[in-house]
C-alpha cells in the first residue's frame, strides 16, 4: 500500500502544478451567488496564464493510475482525497499559488473573506408550542464550564429533534470543581429563552400542574455518547410520550458531531449567540480586556491548562522527579477508570500539554517579541511561581485576572465556573489565542473564534514539538525557530485548516462558516484606474 500510495502522491503533486482551465459551471455559479457557504466554495479556480484542457488532465490521470496499478498491484485507498486536491484548489492556491507563503502571526490575511452564518433556513419550521409538545425534557449537564456548555448546546438540539419543551438545563454541582452555581448565576437565562424562542420552547421549570398529574417521578436515563438523532427518536421519544417528563443525566457529548446542516446551524445559534454570560461576569471580563488594551494595542491570551488535575489526568511526566510522580499519582486515583499510561508514549503521541517554558519558546520561535503582552488564563499552576518564571523571563509583560482585578474578583473566587467565564471573555477578545491542550475550553473558543471571523488561534503541534524541544540544545536558535515554524504549519488557525468532518463540530463549525467572493485587490485597483482613464478621455 505504501509504495503505490507514494507513487500516486508524487503523480498528483506533479499534476497539481499544472494550470487548469476554470470549469464553466463554477463560473456561472460564482456569478449567481454573492455569499456562498463554505462547503460549496472550494471549486473556485484561480486564473493561470497557460490553461490546459480538462480532457488532457483527465486522460493523464487515468493513464498514470492504470500504469501504477499494473506495475505495483496497489490501489490508492485515498484516491478521492488526492483527486480533490487536484481539482479543488484551496484558497491559498488561488491567491498566493503556495500554501508555504509567510504567515502573519497576528492575523490571517484571509480572515476577511469568511464570516459566521447561522440563520435558520426557509424550511426550518417554528418551535412547537409548549402545550403541543411531546413532553418536558430535563437535562443534567456534566463537567466544568465549557464541557457543560457543549451539553447545553446539544440539549437544545435534542429538544428540537424530539419536539419537546426544554427545561433550563441544570449545571453540575458534583464534579471535581465542586461549584454550586446554577444556570441563572452564569448565563443570562431570559436572553437564552427569548433568543431561541423560534427554535425551541424553553421554560424555567416544569409546571406544578404537570408535576401533580404525574403518577411517577420523572423518568431518568443516560444516553450513549455521540448518539445519532435516530437513537433519541427510537429510544427516548416513546418514554417521553408515555411519562411526560424525562431527565437525561451526565449530558456531555451525548449527541453525534455530524448532523443535518440546519441542526448544526442551530448549534451555532445556541453556542455563539444564545449563551450569553450574566451582566456581572460580562462587565468584569470586558473591564479586563480594556485594561489589557490600555497597556498594548494587541495582546496574546494563553490558556496554559497546567493545573495539577490536568497533569494528573494526562498521565504525562514533566521532569519533577519522584515528588511529581507521587503528587500527580495521588490525584490520578480520583478517577478510578483511568488506564495505566506510559508517560513517554503519551508524549510521543502528542497528548501531553507543553510546560509554560515550552509555550514561551514556541511563541518566541514563531516571531512574537519579548515586549508582547500576555494574558494567562489558568487556575492553580502546578509548581507555582517556579514553573511560571521561565515564561515570565521570555515575556515580562505577563498578566492574569488576579493581577488585573484583585478586589473586583473577590465575589467570584468561590465559583470556578464564573472565574472560567471571565477567562473565556478575555481569551475570546484577544488578538491571538494560544491553546495548550485539546480540552473543552480550547475547542469551544477555537470554534467561536473561527465563527467570529477566524481570529488567530494557535494550537501547539505537540506531537512534533515534543521531539524538537528535547533536541533544542543541539541546534542554533535560528534553526530551532525555523523548525518550530515548520511544525506549526496547519496549526495556526488559518481558514484552510477547516475541512468538513474534521474533529468535533464545536471546534470546527464548518456548516456555520460562509465565504465572501474573493476579489483580487491588485486587479480591482487596476480596473479602477482603467475606468478613471476612460472617464478622463
Amino acid at each position: 500500500m505504501g509504495v503505490g500510495t507514494g507513487k500516486v502522491r508524487r503523480f498528483f503533486n506533479l499534476l497539481s502544478n499544472l494550470p487548469l482551465l476554470p470549469h464553466p459551471e463554477n463560473n456561472d455559479k460564482r456569478k449567481q451567488h454573492q455569499h456562498v457557504c463554505w462547503r460549496s466554495t472550494t471549486t473556485m479556480q484561480f486564473q493561470q496564464r497557460k490553461p490546459i484542457s480538462w480532457s488532457v488532465v483527465c486522460g493523464l490521470m487515468l493513464f498514470g493510475l492504470g500504469l501504477i496499478s499494473l506495475l505495483t498491484g496497489h490501489m490508492a485507498s485515498d484516491l478521492e482525497w488526492y483527486s480533490q486536491r487536484l481539482v479543488q484548489r484551496t484558497f491559498y492556491s488561488r491567491t498566493d499559488g503556495s500554501y508555504r507563503a509567510p504567515i502573519d502571526i497576528w492575523k490571517s490575511q484571509y480572515a476577511k473573506y469568511y464570516y459566521g452564518c447561522s440563520d435558520r433556513g426557509r424550511h426550518f419550521t417554528p418551535a412547537v408550542r409548549e402545550r403541543m409538545s411531546t413532553g418536558y425534557l430535563l437535562i443534567a449537564t456534566s463537567g466544568g464550564l465549557n464541557q457543560q456548555r457543549t451539553g447545553i448546546t446539544d440539549a437544545v438540539v435534542v429538544a428540537r429533534i424530539l419536539n419537546a419543551t426544554l427545561v433550563v438545563p441544570e449545571l453540575d454541582h458534583h464534579s471535581f470543581w465542586k461549584d454550586d452555581s446554577d444556570f441563572i448565576n452564569v448565563f443570562d437565562v431570559d436572553w437564552f429563552i427569548s433568543y431561541l424562542a423560534k427554535d425551541v420552547t424553553i421554560v424555567k421549570r416544569v409546571p406544578d400542574k404537570v408535576m401533580r398529574s404525574m403518577e411517577k417521578p420523572p423518568y431518568t436515563m443516560r444516553v450513549p455518547r455521540k448518539s445519532e438523532p435516530d437513537y433519541y427518536l427510537d429510544q427516548v421519544l416513546p418514554i417521553l410520550l408515555r411519562r411526560q417528563v424525562v431527565q437525561l443525566t451526565k449530558f456531555d457529548y451525548r449527541l453525534a458531531s455530524n448532523l443535518d446542516d440546519e441542526l448544526q446551524k442551530l448549534r451555532c445559534r445556541v453556542n455563539f449567540h444564545a449563551l450569553r454570560f450574566t451582566k456581572p461576569i460580562q462587565e468584569l471580563g470586558e473591564k479586563l480586556v480594556v485594561r489589557m488594551r490600555k497597556m498594548a494595542n494587541r495582546f496574546i491570551a494563553v490558556h496554559l491548562r497546567f493545573e495539577p488535575d490536568m497533569l494528573a489526568f494526562s498521565g504525562c511526566y514533566f521532569g519533577g522527579g519522584e515528588k511529581e510522580r507521587h503528587e500527580l499519582g495521588e490525584i490520578r486515583k480520583r478517577w478510578t477508570t483511568l488506564p495505566d499510561l506510559s508517560p513517554d508514549g503519551e508524549r510521543k503521541r502528542g497528548k501531553c500539554p507543553l510546560t509554560p517554558h515550552e509555550v514561551g519558546l514556541m511563541l518566541r520561535a514563531l516571531g512574537f517579541r519579548n515586549d508582547t503582552y500576555l494574558y494567562v488564563a489558568s487556575g492553580e499552576i502546578y509548581g507555582g511561581d517556579e514553573t511560571m518564571q521561565p515564561l515570565k523571563d521570555l515575556f515580562p509583560n505577563m498578566y492574569t485576572k488576579e493581577m488585573l482585578a484583585n478586589e473586583e474578583l473577590k465575589p467570584f473566587l468561590q465559583f470556578s465556573s464564573r472565574l472560567a467565564a471571565v477567562d473565556y471573555i478575555v481569551c475570546d477578545e484577544s488578538d491571538v489565542f494560544i491553546t495548550n491542550n485539546n480540552g473543552n475550553m480550547a475547542k469551544i473558543l477555537a470554534g467561536r473564534r473561527r465563527y467570529m471571523g477566524h481570529k488567530r488561534t494557535i494550537r501547539p503541534n505537540a506531537k512534533k514539538l515534543s521531539t524538537l524541544f528535547m533536541g533544542r540544545h543541539q541546534m542554533e536558535w535560528d534553526t530551532f525557530a525555523r523548525k518550530v515554524k515548520a511544525c506549526q504549519r496547519g496549526f495556526m488557525g488559518e481558514p484552510d485548516e477547516m475541512r468538513p468532518g474534521r474533529g468535533e463540530f464545536h471546534e470546527y463549525p464548518n456548516s456555520c462558516i460562509c465565504e465572501r467572493p474573493y476579489v483580487d485587490e491588485e486587479e480591482r485597483y487596476t480596473n479602477m484606474d482603467t475606468v478613471s482613464l476612460n472617464t478622463l478621455q
